[in-house]
């Protein structure tokens, strides 16, 4: 994709910043017995660099285009006001239509009501010096181009919006481009078996060999031989250093800390003013809007594990029905005798009548709080991991009979609530290639479709387990576990039936476990390969999710050029640990599945539980919903008819308030003031010139 091109000033000033961000890696990899990765408030502790050092960082970097540093600060004070700006579609000319005091005449916003807008008069509008701004601005730039870059060779998406302005600063013309987009795949037609096998494409015959943790492809057996693999976009491990370590030592600049905090404080104040002027008027949309409610919107539950699915007296329930009908049935096997459901019960020294909700234990409360181990032991009914591994599981002594069973009632309770959906996730562990086979014959000898569900597939980071017990060799043979099954069901669809269905129903990846814990490792250039990683120390999160979001790239090129469905990079991610992990998924993912620090809030998954601690008002919950059918994996077909036909523009023209319930001023006031922030760094980025 386009970029700017570099001065050889603009080329020192990246190894400049390249040398700061590895010493910074460079400092957490020394300082392995204490805090180990960087908080967003305390980089100046923990920085190698000295603050004088970083002043005159900052000076060099000031110091450019000095001789018109008073025409360039008359010119950018003179503007009073930065003006909203909106570029339009390649239909028109490069250059943007200027909105007069953020009011607006196009033909997009004349279904807005009109409402009070907030806007800020004066001199300057930034926040922060015309120096500093210039140097954010450029960074921010950047930092944008970076993440386009990654989207696009992903198959993930990437807004449109910030795409015109990025043209714009380039002085070229934007142009969609739909071969950009994700391919999900469409719904179950009306009697048409979701688990048929009689249309697999045929066998391409082509050659996979796994190279320093990746997937390459190749047209034959004597291409692998000469290393020609079929020119796909395969990643750059260079490259993705080099703007890794450009985003590091951004997010370390004292100017890029001081704008981010003040224009963050800004805009949280922003919209508390937009509320109190328009809350009103917004509710009043929602009164002349018929039928609709908070209660018929589609919303989606984008954060589920299947093992935790269902709800705790679902699962209580289903524990005692299934000891009514099958007490004799031989339901456990341990080393010494197979059990029965009875016996099992009788050796865990209880009885199902005597169960309760309280004594099940499976409700992550106070005491799960950064207590990840406690979370995990949620998992197992009343601390029993016999009846995790019976009740909870793919892979067991009834080949996940009963696991299958509550994942199938909780889908039929999602059919008849009708509006609800949700992204439950199976784990693939990459300890052995059979994972895939075995989890794929369960889903399709189960059949296990919901119209109401789509699947993703998550990935424990526990390399360092199967190591310490001789499970795996390296760190790269878990990758081949994870990645190579994949590739050859695309590849020979028909000679891996069960799989090639499972894939069709699955959206994307998920990468999991405790955030907190440090593996003591950064991820540089020195780090190595994963073929070489044979010590028994877990890879650093960055490690794993760069190598994932590697061979997701390549296996997305090749099932987009098969017709094939695509997968997203949905990672847990920001919850605790460093911020690296943010910078990382910045670079690699579509979304992620949850970021709350906890910290500083509780985790609320319950709309109703959020509306009363988070104060949010009906357009609260009803913007929250829609944004969940947009962040999910559902296929182009349904999303358009839960939210509209035009569902894909941004603003207001993409809101149909009939489907969504979202009061369109909700919509123009979001648009506008995110349009206004990017022509803040458009017009810091013209100001320099």
């Amino acid at each position: 994709m386009p970029l700017l091109k570099l001065t050889a000033e603009e080329k020192q000033i990246d190894d400049a910043m390249r040398s700061f961000a590895e010493k910074v890696f460079a400092s957490e990899v020394r300082d392995d017995g204490g805090r180990q990765e960087i908080s967003p408030f305390d980089v100046d502790d923990i920085c190698p660099i000295s603050h004088l050092e970083m002043q005159a960082h900052i000076f060099q970097l000031e110091a450019q285009s000095t001789s018109s540093e008073v025409r360039r600060k008359r010119r950018f004070f003179g503007r009073k006001t930065v003006n909203l700006s909106v570029p339009q579609s390649e239909t028109s000319s490069t250059k943007m239509s200027q909105f007069d005091e953020y009011i607006s005449s196009s033909p997009m916003y004349q279904t807005v009501p009109d409402f009070q807008r907030v806007q800020i008069t004066g001199d300057y509008a930034s926040g922060v010096t015309v120096e500093d701004f210039e140097i954010v601005c450029k960074g921010l730039y950047r930092a944008l181009c970076i993440r386009e870059k990654y989207m696009q060779k992903s198959f993930q998406r990437f807004p449109n919006t910030p795409s015109k302005y990025l043209r714009n600063v380039e002085g070229e013309a934007w142009v969609t481009n739909e071969n950009f987009y994700p391919v999900f795949t469409p719904p179950v037609k009306k009697g048409e078996d979701p688990f048929r096998t009689d249309d697999l494409p045929e066998n391409l015959g082509y050659h996979l060999k796994m190279k320093d943790g990746i997937v390459y492809i190749y047209p034959d057996e004597a291409a692998a031989s000469k290393d020609e693999p079929k020119p796909l976009p395969y990643p750059n491990l260079d490259s993705f250093l080099d703007d890794m370590n450009f985003l590091l030592a951004l997010i370390a600049q004292g100017p890029v800390k001081t704008y981010a905090h003040r224009r963050l404080k800004f805009l949280s104040s922003k919209f508390q003013v937009h509320e109190m002027l328009n809350e009103m008027d917004e509710l009043k949309e929602l009164k002349n809007n018929p039928h609709r409610d908070f209660y018929n919107c589609r919303k989606v539950d984008t954060h589920i594990h299947a093992a935790a699915c269902m709800n705790q007296k679902h699962l209580l329930r289903f524990i005692k029905k299934s000891y009514q009908v099958d007490a004799d049935r031989v339901v456990y096997s341990t080393k010494e005798k197979n059990l029965t459901l009875k016996e099992l019960f009788a050796k865990l020294k209880m009885h199902p009548y005597d169960l309760t909700v309280d004594s099940l234990d499976v409700h992550a409360g106070r005491q799960t709080f950064q207590r990840f181990d406690k979370f995990n032991d949620k998992y197992n009914p009343v601390g029993a991991s016999e009846l995790r591994d019976l009740y909870l599981k793919t892979d067991n002594y009834i080949a996940g009979e009963y696991f299958a069973t509550i994942i199938k009632e909780v889908g039929t309770d999602l059919v008849e609530a009708k509006y609800q959906h949700a992204e439950p996730r199976l784990s693939i562990y990459g300890r052995s290639p059979e994972e895939w086979s075995k989890l794929s014959s369960w889903f399709v000898s189960n059949r296990i479709h919901c119209p109401n569900m789509t699947w993703m597939i998550q990935v424990p980071r526990i390399y360092d387990v199967f190591r310490s017990k001789n499970f795996l060799p390296h760190f790269g043979k878990m990758l081949e576990n994870i990645f190579m099954p994949i590739f050859e069901a695309t590849i020979n669809p028909q000679a891996h039936p069960d799989l090639s269905v499972f894939l069709k129903r699955i959206t994307g990846f998920d990468s999991v476990d405790d955030e907190s814990k440090h593996s003591g490792h950064m991820f540089s250039s020195k780090s190595p390969k994963p073929q070489e990683w044979t010590m028994e120390r877990n890879p650093s999160y960055t490690y794993y999710a760069y190598y994932m979001y590697a061979n997701i790239m390549v296996l997305n090129s090749l099932r987009k050029e098969r017709g094939m469905n695509t997968f997203l990079f949905r990672p847990h991610c920001g919850e605790a640990g460093a911020l690296t992990h943010l910078m990382t998924a910045f670079m690699t993912a579509d979304n992620i599945s949850h970021g709350l620090n906890l910290k500083k809030e509780p985790l609320m998954e319950e709309y109703a539980i959020a509306a009363q601690v988070f104060k949010l008002s009906t357009c609260d919950m009803c913007e929250v919903a829609r944004n969940s059918v947009l962040q999910c994996g559902m296929s182009h077909e349904e999303k358009a008819r839960y939210l509209g036909n035009n569902y894909l523009e941004e603003g207001p023209i993409g809101n149909d308030i009939r489907r969504t319930n979202v009061a369109q001023i909700r919509m123009a006031y979001r648009y506008e003031t995110w349009c206004y922030e990017l022509n803040l760094i458009a017009e810091g980025l013209k100001s320099g010139e």
